[in-house]
């Protein structure tokens, strides 16, 4: 009998970068690996590897300067043996480039240079490289300790799934000791340089230099920095450590790596979680994607300003009966994709909201399928589907019956008086039409747009047990109580935004307040933010906290 093939568990590592500030900009130092190497073979890296056994010793830890076991772990967010890591980074520096974090007895970096130095620390590095000794015995015996507190600890890489070999790495940043000179070990490494963060990701594009895509984010992440000091002052800053787990999708270009960030990310891992680079991460129009047993995507091809890659179409159903939610804008194409995808078993058609992207090939669709139509009635402005005659209006609350699963009924206005969202309870995945929308934040259009009643919607979400978004542009959103927080959190300082502008004016127009409040924003989008900020001062009024005189608000 075939066995499920085992996970396999990355090994912890440690990788550290070194940089020095020079007449022309600051450098990093990077090393090449032997075209004979189990990783990354003929790749330029920092220096780097595994932690060893050694490396969490008790006798090492009492060699390190300015850093606990306890405090490394906080610093690492793990329970127990951080330390070892910043002890692995340095000695991983030593074995492949010859560079050794240490203090001498006066406190400094200790100077290799010295001709009494050079052979002696020579043979050490070669007998810990080999194993005959650990680093503990080098400072023991040559009485140092290592700087552990000149690293800083910068970011956490994890390989990902599907590889031969998984590393679960953490990256550190250090100045490098003026004192000593670099060499590779001509073994593993077989080359070495000092190089400017650009010109090596210049070099790569030109592929002078082979680098993996850690390496190429690092560097790119450090590339503005103009000086060593400016990047330690940041690294020792107080700052989110994201875990940068790459993922591997398909595109029409070929393989794209993506990281925490990137919008087809959660989908990705949720497809694909073997890491077999089979899932699709760029939004297709007409494809068909499978996005559970149950759920199927397909994007319109109405991309835009105000539709992003296309407005999504969902079809709910595992083999009988299917469900359409949002069945799009009125395009002959996309009608005749949802039709050979679905065809005569289409029985609900659901609409979320009767803006223009997202309900007007409803009618079309239940010519061809006498589906029954399920949403509220479009309320009576200029850009909403007027043709959208709902033959059953559901309930906030209510369980609407399909083939084989059932969606709980949210009313979410805000955004639209008639936004529905649709709950699938057994995936705990809420279809969220423009509610919750990715990449940007939704625009609030009044009178149908009311900002008060938007905030108090995405509140009520947070009452409920979801695990994802399925929204009406882009890719599955994981995480939703966070995305809930961070639009909450976003359009309470924009509030806050527009009272200390109004503040600072005394009296002001929308069309004064907008550039300050909105100074974020590119102007080319001012158009349509002008109509949020209407409803942000519209919400303040409404709260007593501006008053609005002959076009103009002022404090009340």
């Amino acid at each position: 009998m075939n066995q499920p093939p085992v996970a396999l568990v990355p090994r912890p590592a440690a990788s550290l970068i070194l940089v020095r500030d020079t007449i022309s900009g600051m450098e990093v130092f990077m090393i090449r690996r032997s075209e004979e190497a189990d990783f990354v073979k003929g790749a330029h890296v920092f220096p780097g590897g595994g932690v060893d056994v050694a490396d969490a010793s008790v006798e090492l830890a009492a060699y390190c300067e300015g850093l606990d076991d306890f405090e490394a772990s906080r610093l690492l967010g793990v329970e127990r043996g951080g330390l070892a890591y910043w002890a692995a980074a340095m000695r991983e520096c030593f074995e492949e480039a010859g560079m050794l974090l240490a203090h001498d007895e006066r406190g400094e970096y200790a100077d290799l240079n010295q001709p009494q130095h050079v052979e002696v620390f020579a043979q050490w590095r070669e007998s810990v490289r080999a194993g005959r000794a650990t680093l503990a015995d080098l400072c023991r015996e040559q009485q140092l300790r290592l700087a552990v507190e000149r690293l800083v600890y910068y970011s956490h890489w994890i390989t990902p799934p599907g590889r031969a070999r998984r590393y679960d790495t953490r990256f550190f940043v250090a100045v490098a000791p003026t004192a000593q000179t670099p060499s590779h070990d001509n073994s593993e490494t077989v080359d070495h340089v000092w190089i400017q963060p650009a010109e090596a990701l210049e070099r790569h594009r030109r592929r002078e230099l082979h680098m993996v895509f850690p390496t190429i984010k690092t560097l790119e992440s450090i590339a503005n920095f103009p000086t060593a000091e400016a990047l330690m002052k940041f690294a020792r800053s107080p700052r989110e450590m994201p875990l940068m787990a790459p993922r591997v999708s398909t595109t029409r270009e070929g393989r794209k790596i993506l990281v925490p960030g990137d919008y087809a990310y959660a989908e990705v891992g949720r497809l694909d979680p073997d890491g077999k680079g089979a899932a699709v991460g760029e939004i297709i129009p007409s494809a068909v994607v499978r996005l559970s047993d149950k759920v199927r995507r397909i994007t319109a091809p109405n991309p835009g300003f105000m539709t992003g890659p296309g407005t999504n179409t969902y079809l709910l159903g595992a083999g009988g009966d299917i469900a359409v939610i949002d069945p799009g804008p009125a395009i002959d194409a996309h009608v005749e994709a949802l039709l050979a995808a679905a065809g005569a078993r289409i029985r609900w058609i659901l609409v979320t909201h009767t803006h223009m992207d997202h309900s007007p090939a409803a009618a079309l669709l239940q010519a061809k399928t006498g589906a029954e139509l399920v949403g509220m009635p479009p309320p009576p402005f200029g850009n909403q589907d007027q043709s959208f005659r709902p033959d059953r209006v559901p309930t906030h609350g209510e369980r609407v019956k399909l083939d084989g699963c059932a969606l709980r009924v949210i009313h979410a206005p805000g955004h639209a008086s008639n936004q529905l969202c649709y709950l699938l309870e057994e995936e705990k995945l809420l279809f969220t039409g423009d509610h919750v929308m990715q990449g940007s934040t939704v625009v609030i259009n009044p009178p149908d747009g009311d900002m008060r009643v938007y905030l108090d919607s995405l509140r009520q979400l947070q009452g409920e047990d979801l695990a994802w978004f399925a929204p009406g542009h882009g890719f599955l959103m994981d995480k939703p109580q966070e995305v809930l927080e961070r639009l909450l959190i976003h359009r309470l300082m924009r509030e806050n935004k527009v009272l200390k502008a109004v503040r600072g004016a005394g009296m002001a127009t929308p069309e004064t307040l907008l550039p300050v409040v909105y100074d974020d924003v590119a102007p080319g989008l001012h158009p349509m933010a002008s109509r949020s900020l209407l409803a942000h001062l519209i919400k303040l009024k409404a709260e007593h906290k501006l008053v609005e005189a002959l076009g103009k608000w002022s404090i009340a």
